[in-house]
């Protein structure tokens, strides 16, 4: 919201001294946040004047069309004479009126002006736009015409108010009523301990039967509207230059007098407003749900299809407008043929919720829908329209009709009782009851009571629903820096928890292993589970959707790592990084089976235990997952060889030093799941309680999914559940006992069939071996059909044998191989090769 402080002074009488950082400040400590402030004219000096065109001569053979002026400034040159300007600009005609800047002045941003020779003329001056004079957007391309009442010489940045300082406040959604000069003109007023002069405080007529006709029949959908008409306007009436002025000043661009007004008053009580060309509204004003597939034309020039939950305003033919939102094109003011002499102004109310999800639904934010989803006052509709109509009357030369409609459902006013006391206990801070009660009332709530408070919440802060609002709109009031400094005092005793040294170690694993961490947002579109081929059945489809998603196309929280790593990779990879090697932890979550709604926890103490578990059940599973992902090189070639691509093996090898950092024996075997390649994925399980349990995957993605996510070929990928891991482990890992015994290493070649998976063969061989076996290690894979005979293939292990308490011989290390290799032939019908 931009706020010019010319504005905000004509409601609160700010000092003459104050700047707009002096307003700033006290503006931030009340809790607004005011971005910046915009100095507008900073360093503009005049002479800069009115003056009128007198002659045009047309300057021939050039690129461009030139124009050589003179220019009637009455005494600003100090000779009176006609000042000779060239131009190239051809929207101005003789006898129109033009802002000059004559030479000696300094527009915006140190522009000096000075008489130069150009196009063989001198220029003594130049005719200036509002780009040059930093105005803004005021809907033309070129130079300002000012309306014909101003005299010649006139100082233009008086007449322009070019010279002014514009609060940017970036308003949060609890603070909707800052979206209005007369809700951040509350703020300053209370801010700095001077009164407001509110301007929604006028005359307002009462309803009768002669107001034009308007049926509601959504009355929770639109709980007030009101309809005045104005007749009589003259077509041609353009608004005057203090409203353009304002209106460009905060942001908006000037469109035509009877939009522009609708505007200013948005601008200034915070009421959207809505005029339709009465000639053009065929019977009555409706207010109702759209009907599946209705069809609307907006005032933007798009044709869109409405949805049932969308609140639009009828007429006799359908809908002509989508309420809160935007006008539709059929009852549009066309002031390009200048025939609109009576309109009908729209003063309403909606449903913050309903306008919310409709701008969303349609992709259509607009001023009127900014305001409505953050809470509108709904008592400042009869008022705003009243001050349409007065505007309209003034500007426009109309006559306003005697008739007025308002319909309104009855609501009670929203009432809050507190203790007095309450905010203290939530600052910490001993506030008083007169405090309280005086913070309160500058808010604009009525207070009744002793050491119980009853409060009544002004219509012009929804925000304020419970206790806790109250106490903050106290605490903020008094000033967060005036609270004390108190630093928790955690009880002794209590580090990281084992999950959490995990999760740490194995962030460090991965990154010394040459991964690069690369977190995500948790939000995901169901329609990735379709491009990862998962069965209509898989437990990951089952989603947490958001109520209010950042995005429409992310609406569910994430059962699985790998959308997100997969997205960041295919963004480094058409960026020009092709070699990659990503990882995330984090949480995933899944739906409970029974939905339980969450308790409020109190804010004066510590909670209980068993409300936190109450909380915790509430919530979704959030298991701790992590990922990888791979392409490009593993090994960069150089001098030092010719480096090797990441293939399916680094995936697993992932998942293997995770594991190590959790000190858990991982069991890797050939599996089949969602976006991994068939024939080159491995499943990993842990024994957890004696039972095994698969605990993710690992390997290649498939071709058809890399094709789908635009990823690059051979990409593969890895996660697992760290939460699994850690609970299949036997604790913190323990540092192995380094024996001071040699080792005794044998080497074995196995030949089995090609179907044997290698973990089965090296399975057998370390419980053959018995406890003398130190480590396995497989070093060789060899086929060859007219060696070894069709579908075989030769696995070559190397055997380490050690015992902590003696030198093995021989015989005790030979032994301990046999044994290794019977028990694998008993199993996999391995045969010692050769």
């Amino acid at each position: 919201m931009r706020v010019p402080l010319s504005w905000l002074r004509e409601y609160v009488d700010l000092p003459a001294t104050e700047t707009g950082r002096d307003v700033q400040a006290k503006l931030i400590s009340v809790g607004l946040e005011v971005e910046t402030v915009e100095q507008l004219g900073d360093g503009l000096k005049g002479p800069l004047v009115v003056g009128k065109v007198l002659t045009i001569e047309e300057l021939e053979g050039f690129k461009k069309p030139i124009r050589f002026c003179t220019v009637d400034v009455g005494q600003a040159n100090g000779t009176g004479e006609p000042q000779e300007i060239v131009c190239g600009a051809r929207n101005f005609a003789v006898g129109d009126k033009v802002v000059v800047v004559l030479p000696g002045a300094v527009l915006p941003g140190g522009f000096a002006i000075a008489a130069r020779k150009t196009y063989g003329k001198t220029s003594h001056g130049m005719i200036c736009s509002s780009d040059e004079l930093g105005m803004g957007d005021d809907g033309t391309k070129g130079i300002i015409v000012l309306p014909p009442e101003h005299e010649v010489g006139t100082d233009a940045i008086e007449l322009l108010q070019l010279v002014d300082e514009v609060l940017d406040i970036a308003v949060t959604p609890d603070r909707g009523y800052a979206l209005s000069i007369r809700g951040v003109a509350r703020e300053t007023a209370t801010a700095y301990g001077l009164p407001l002069s509110d301007p929604a405080l006028l005359d307002v007529p009462g309803p009768n039967a002669f107001g034009y006709p308007v049926q509601v029949s959504d009355p929770l959908g639109c709980d007030r509207f009101t309809a005045r008409t104005v007749t009589g306007l003259d077509p041609e009436a353009r608004s005057p230059l203090w409203l353009t002025r304002r209106l460009q000043k905060a942001g908006m661009r000037p469109i035509s007098l009877a939009v522009d007004i609708t505007n200013y008053v948005m601008l200034e009580l915070g009421q959207p407003l809505h005029a339709y060309d009465r000639s053009r509204v065929q019977g009555p004003i409706g207010v109702r749900r759209a009907s599946q597939g209705e069809k609307l034309t907006t005032l933007d020039g798009v044709k869109r299809t409405l949805d049932a939950e969308d609140l639009v305003i009828t007429d006799d033919r359908g809908p002509i407008g989508l309420a809160g939102v935007m006008g539709g094109a059929n009852t549009e003011i066309d002031d390009t043929e200048g025939t609109t002499t009576e309109v009908v102004v729209e003063a309403a109310h909606f449903d913050a919720l309903s306008i919310s999800r409709t701008a969303r639904r349609h992709k259509l934010a607009s001023e009127a829908s900014k305001r409505f989803e953050r809470g509108v006052d709904p008592q400042a509709a009869s008022a705003a329209a009243q001050r349409t109509v007065d505007l309209l009357v003034l500007l426009a030369g109309g006559t306003a009709d005697a008739g007025v409609t308002e319909v309104i459902a009855p609501s009670a006013p929203h009432t809050i009782t507190i203790p007095a006391n309450h905010p203290d206990k939530v600052a910490g801070v001993d506030y008083g009851r007169e405090t309280v009660v005086r913070r309160l009332q500058q808010v604009g709530c009525d207070v009744y009571g002793q050491d119980e408070l009853i409060v009544t919440v002004p219509s012009w802060r929804p925000d304020l629903t419970d206790p806790n609002d109250l106490a903050e709109e106290v605490i903020r009031l008094e000033g967060y820096e005036n609270l004390p400094s108190t630093l928790p005092k955690p009880p002794a005793g209590r580090g990281l928890t084992d999950r959490q040294r995990l999760h740490r170690r194995v962030g460090r694993a991965l990154a010394g292993a040459g991964y690069v961490e690369a977190p995500n947002y948790p939000f995901v579109g169901e329609h990735v589970f379709d491009q990862f081929g998962l069965a209509a059945d898989d437990p990951n489809r089952k989603v947490v959707k958001l109520v209010n998603p950042l995005s429409d196309e992310e609406p569910a929280l994430r059962t699985t790592l790998l959308p997100g790593l997969l997205g960041a990779l295919r963004r480094n990879d058409g960026r020009g990084s092709h070699d990659l090697a990503l990882f995330e932890t984090g949480l995933v979550f899944h739906p409970r089976e029974e939905l339980k709604i969450a308790v409020r926890l109190p804010v004066d103490r510590r909670p209980t235990d068993e409300e936190i578990a109450s909380l915790t059940e509430a919530l979704p599973l959030q298991p701790r997952h992590a990922a990888v992902v791979l392409t490009g090189a593993r090994e960069q070639a150089g001098w030092w060889g010719k480096g090797r691509p990441s293939d399916w093996a680094d995936a697993v090898e992932s998942a293997r030093v995770l594991a190590r950092e959790a000190g858990t024996e991982l069991i890797v075997r050939g599996g089949q799941y969602g976006p991994w390649h068939p024939g080159r994925c491995a499943e990993l399980a842990v024994v957890l309680r004696g039972v095994e349990q698969v605990i993710g995957y690992a390997g290649e993605l498939h071709p058809g999914v890399l094709k789908t996510l635009g990823l690059p070929a051979r990409t593969s990928a890895m996660e697992l559940d760290l939460d699994v891991l850690e609970s299949a482990s036997s604790g913190v890992p323990k540092g192995p006992k380094i024996s001071t015994f040699p080792v005794a290493t044998q080497d074995v070649a196995l030949v089995v069939d090609a179907s044997v998976p290698h973990a089965d063969v090296e399975a057998s061989l370390r419980e053959g071996a018995g406890e003398l076996l130190e480590s396995i290690r497989l070093f060789d894979v060899y086929e060859n059909a007219a060696q070894l005979g069709e579908g075989k293939k030769s696995l070559a292990y190397a055997l380490r044998f050690r015992a902590a308490d003696r030198t093995l011989t021989v015989d005790e290390a030979s032994a301990a191989r046999d044994a290794a290799v019977s028990l694998a032939a008993e199993r996999v019908g391995a045969v010692l090769r050769g």
